[in-house]
């Protein structure tokens, strides 16, 4: 399980790096960030119930 928890790290990350580049770019867009916070905490769900 420690792999699929790492995993969604990276795509938490990348994602925060996709939502801020697409902002920059060509403005914010609210579901975007909506849908990186919900990643973000589904990724620190995980992290939080590891044995």
């Amino acid at each position: 399980m420690p792999g699929t928890t790492k995993t969604m790290g990276v795509f938490t990350i990348g994602g925060l790096v996709v939502v801020t580049a697409y902002t920059v770019a060509l403005g914010s867009n609210g579901w975007l960030w909506f849908g990186w916070v919900v990643l973000g905490l589904l990724t620190l769900a995980m992290t939080m119930t590891q044995d």
